[in-house]
């Protein structure tokens, strides 16, 4: 293997490494708290982790547009005056936008535990946002060893404060809120020492370089609106099911997303090595490379959903207060395809590619349908059922959608392998849901097993491209 292979491999192992301990942690938060806090009071957790799920797009583009913008760079030939100009007028614009947050909770808002959780949240947003800007630099110019250590350390230190909490027998969700923002300083602290030379200079070096803000935003702004309408997407079902049901259901959804999404935190780990090297590649080899990565990424995902069987009756046991949401597993498990692909593949190369216009399009094409879907499924037919299910249609559509347009810019044809896997989403949804008993698994299995026999020969000259990406 060459030296770029290497780097490659190292790098992978450290966002693997970074994400296998996110994916334990994770586990807990999942498995172990709703268990232990009662479901009101995890109901109000989630609500807050909904709510700073948004906060990233309140920098304005102004980190992704130096994400595009540097992407494939190398550290050491960045202007860091320039960069430390940029952190610092970043820095005081989330600091006003907090205050605007929390003055405005103060005075609007009556019910005292959504008054807790915004400001939280804006306290969060200060945190986040800051931390963003050096992880988007880190990750831009492939420094993923720094990268992977500052996202671990937040999470190890988030769940060693919950674990210690749960254990002297505090079940208030606000603790928990509370462990979760000492994380994030602790991190954002750690990034800020390992971008030194951008965030610790002499007052001197700053200046207020509008013109390159302007620039990164009105880069950024794209994308961060494409990334907003893309949380919009589940966000409006999940805005309609916090509206129109109890906390308590609410926390229930919330949970059985959360399992169904445990698989993305190894799917994003490969998304951050991608876009520098893919930025570094020659424009007329990438084609061939995503068909490659296409045929791996799906034999796995669709491999993977063999496990909702095991897990979903281990999940029935364990959390009992869950068993009547944990049905829903069945319908929201097949996310991971849309999901996987779409992070993974189609938006590192629509990123890689430049095509911030083509996945705005994308993103805010399905979230007016999403905003449409909702109103009908929960404010007018009050349907939970239907409201979930409108969950995997939506991401479904969006994947299609996008993948079909990528395909066209890079003149490669999908459309087979698209309706295969679509029907293997079906095969998974129909056997899941109507068949409660290990024959419904044994279908999916012949069925899985069939998508390989068909994909017997793709699947060969994948792997065959793959051993000759590494060697080249």
């Amino acid at each position: 293997m060459n030296k770029k292979s290497l780097d490659l491999i190292k790098n992978f192992s450290y966002t693997i490494s970074s994400n296998l301990i996110s994916l334990l942690i994770s586990t807990i938060v999942v498995l172990v708290v709703p268990k232990l806090i009662g479901v009101e009071e995890y109901g109000y957790w989630q609500l807050y982790i909904f709510y700073t799920s948004y906060v990233g797009f309140l920098h304005l583009g102004w980190n992704d547009g130096i994400y595009l913008r540097y992407g494939g760079k190398h550290y050491k030939d960045l202007d860091k005056k320039l960069f430390y100009s940029q952190y610092y007028m970043l820095a005081l614009l989330q600091f006003a936008i907090a205050i605007l947050i929390i003055l405005f909770s103060s005075i609007y808002l009556k019910d005292f535990n959504r008054i807790f959780i915004i400001q939280m949240t804006a306290i969060a947003l200060i945190l986040v946002n800051l931390r963003f800007m050096l992880l988007f630099i880190l990750q831009a110019t492939n420094r993923i060893k720094r990268y992977a250590q500052i996202t671990m350390i937040d999470r190890v230190l988030y769940i060693f404060i919950i674990v210690m909490l749960l254990i002297v027998g505090i079940r208030d969700y606000k603790m928990m809120i509370g462990a979760d923002l000492v994380g994030k300083l602790i991190s954002l602290t750690f990034a800020m020492f390992s971008c030194k030379d951008i965030v610790f200079r002499k007052v001197k070096d700053f200046y207020f370089s509008i013109n390159e803000a302007i620039m990164n935003i009105n880069v950024g702004i794209k994308l961060m609106l494409s990334n907003i309408a893309g949380k919009f997407i589940i966000g409006f079902v999940k805005l309609g099911i916090e509206r129109n049901w109890d906390i308590s259901t609410f926390g229930k959804v919330s949970l059985t997303l959360s399992i169904s999404n445990l698989l993305m935190l190894f799917i994003n780990a490969v998304g951050v090595i991608m876009y520098p090297i893919l930025r570094r590649t020659e424009e007329r080899k990438l084609p061939d490379i995503y068909l490659t990565m296409r045929d791996i990424l799906m034999l796995v995902l669709l491999g993977a959903l063999i496990t909702y069987y095991p897990l979903k009756s281990i999940l029935s046991t364990w959390l009992p207060d869950y068993k009547d949401s944990l049905m829903y597993m069945a319908i929201l498990f097949p996310i991971v395809i849309f999901e996987g692909k779409m992070s993974l593949l189609i938006n590192t190369y629509l990123k890689a590619l430049r095509k911030e216009k083509l996945i705005l399009f994308i993103n805010v094409i399905t979230v007016v349908i999403s905003g449409v879907v909702t109103i009908i499924t929960t404010f007018i037919l009050s349907s939970l059922d239907l409201a979930i299910m409108s969950i995997v249609f939506l991401l479904g559509l969006r994947g299609i959608l996008a993948e079909f347009l990528l395909s066209r810019v890079m003149t490669i044809s999908i459309n087979k392998d698209v309706i295969l896997e679509m029907m293997m989403s079906l095969i998974f949804i129909f056997t899941a849901w109507s068949i409660d008993s290990p024959i419904g698994m044994a279908i999916y299995v012949v069925a899985y097993m069939i998508y390989i026999y068909l994909k017997k020969e793709s699947l060969n000259n994948s792997f065959a491209t793959m051993k000759r990406l590494m060697k080249a």
